[in-house]
């Protein structure tokens, strides 16, 4: 473990990331509302050595009790819908919602009209649109800081 731990501080100096100049944190739980896993797959190369947002202070969290943020990837389906309301109702206030991928957003969304509810939209209120099919992790990266700063004017 300690060789793993000395490797990654050697890989962050050699690409040079800079040190976080954030003071906050930010709870995000995923939910899947329906998508094909192109953004999740884009999501998780966030917490990767390169990008690292653990560093500032963004996290995934298991439970939507302890998110600050609600990230929602696929159209809303019809198996979904109330899954999806019930996690949103089990954040603390103030609730954020983020849509990430066009499908979320109602963008060329593929799938059966009959099991589709639409965009999260149609659902819930977004606080914050990340489009793309799908999205690069910067653009999920610099969205998500964007919005870290916003809630949070230094």
């Amino acid at each position: 473990m300690l060789t793993l731990l000395r490797d990654l501080r050697q890989l962050r100096r050699t690409i040079a990331l800079p040190a976080p100049d954030r003071g906050r944190s930010l709870a995000i739980r995923h939910v899947d509302a329906g998508s094909c896993n192109g953004c999740e797959h884009e999501l998780t190369l966030t917490t990767s050595p390169h990008y690292d947002l653990q560093r500032y202070g963004l996290g995934i969290v298991a439970s939507p009790r302890h998110a600050d943020l609600l990230l929602i990837t696929g159209p809303v389906t019809t198996r979904m819908l109330q899954p999806l309301r019930t996690a949103y109702h089990a954040m603390p206030e103030p609730r954020l919602v983020a849509a990430l991928g066009n499908c979320a957003l109602g963008r060329g969304i593929l799938g059966t009209p009959d099991e589709i509810i639409g965009p999260v939209d149609n659902v819930l209120p977004i606080d914050l649109r990340i489009p793309g099919c799908p999205p690069t992790p910067e653009a999920i990266a610099t969205a998500l800081l964007d919005l870290v700063d916003r809630s949070n004017p230094s």
